[in-house]
C-alpha cells in the first residue's frame, strides 16, 4: 500500500478550547500544532483562523499573518486555507477571501459555491488565474454529481481536480463509518478523506487501503476508538502514521 498524504486539521470553525484543552486557535499555538504534527508524520495542515474573540473568520489579513508565521516556522509543510462559511459568510465573501489571501491551496465546498451559482465561474476562475490548487469539499454523492456537472460545463478547470470527501458529516449524531466511503467510490483523480467521530481512524484506514489520501485532526476527531481523547493532535497523527505502517508490512 502506498504511503498516503496526511493533512492534519486542528482546529475547524467551531470547536474551541472547551471542547479540548489543547485544541490551538490563536497563532502561537497553531504554529506549535503545526510543528509537532510535521514531526509526527503530517506534510499538510488544513488552516482555519480566528478573530480576537475566538470566532471563525475568512479575515485576509488574519489569514496572511497566520501563514507568513507557518512559512517561517515550517517551510517544508504545505497548508491549505479554508474558504468555510460556517453560516456566517456568503459565497461574495468567499471569493473576497480567495482574491486577497491568494493562497497556494485553498478548500471549497461545492455545496457553499452553489447557493450562489451565478458566481460559481469567478470563484472557479480566480482560482485559476492566481494558481491556488483547489480541494472541493464533497459531502454526498449529490455534492459529486455537481461537480461532475460544473467540470462539464467548463466552470471547474480541468487542473481542478482534487477532491476531499467528508463522511457522515450529515449522518445521525455525525459519527463516521468505513461503509460511508462507499458512495463516492469508483473514485479517480486525487482524492482524500475526513470522517468524524471515534471511527475517525478506521475510516481513514479504509480509505488509505483504497488509495486515498488523509486528513485527521481536532477538526473532525477529538477521541481514539475507545472515546479516550488524544492528548493533542499531533498524538492522532501519531497513532495514525503508526497504524498505516503496521498495515504496509
Amino acid at each position: 500500500m502506498r504511503r498516503p498524504y496526511i493533512l492534519v486539521a486542528p482546529n475547524g470553525a467551531r470547536r474551541g478550547r472547551q471542547d479540548h484543552p489543547t485544541l490551538p486557535v490563536d497563532t502561537d499555538a497553531i504554529v506549535a500544532t503545526a510543528q509537532a504534527c510535521l514531526a509526527a508524520g503530517a506534510q499538510g495542515l488544513h488552516l482555519h483562523v480566528r478573530d480576537a474573540e475566538g470566532r471563525h473568520t475568512l479575515d485576509a489579513g488574519r489569514y496572511r499573518e497566520v501563514l507568513g508565521e507557518l512559512r517561517h516556522a515550517v517551510p517544508r509543510m504545505e497548508v491549505q486555507i479554508t474558504t468555510e462559511a460556517a453560516g456566517i459568510y456568503d459565497v461574495q465573501a468567499q471569493l473576497d477571501c480567495l482574491e486577497a489571501v491568494r493562497p497556494g491551496w485553498a478548500s471549497i465546498s461545492v455545496r457553499e459555491i452553489a447557493r450562489s451559482p451565478e458566481l460559481a465561474d469567478r470563484v472557479y476562475g480566480v482560482c485559476f488565474a492566481q494558481c491556488t490548487r483547489v480541494q472541493h469539499i464533497l459531502y454526498d454523492a449529490d455534492d459529486a454529481t455537481l461537480l461532475a456537472r460544473w467540470r462539464a460545463e467548463g466552470i471547474v478547470r480541468p487542473e481542478q481536480d482534487e477532491r476531499l470527501f467528508v463522511l457522515g458529516r450529515y449522518g445521525s449524531g455525525q459519527v463516521s463509518r468505513p461503509g460511508d466511503l462507499e458512495q463516492f467510490m469508483p473514485a479517480s483523480k486525487p482524492w482524500m478523506v475526513c470522517a468524524f467521530g471515534p471511527q475517525e481512524h478506521a475510516c481513514l484506514l479504509a480509505a488509505a487501503a483504497r488509495g486515498g489520501d488523509l486528513r485527521v485532526g481536532f477538526e473532525n476527531g477529538l477521541t481514539d476508538a475507545d472515546g479516550i481523547p488524544w492528548a493533542d493532535n499531533a498524538a492522532s497523527v501519531a497513532a495514525l502514521v503508526n497504524a498505516l505502517e503496521r498495515t504496509r508490512k
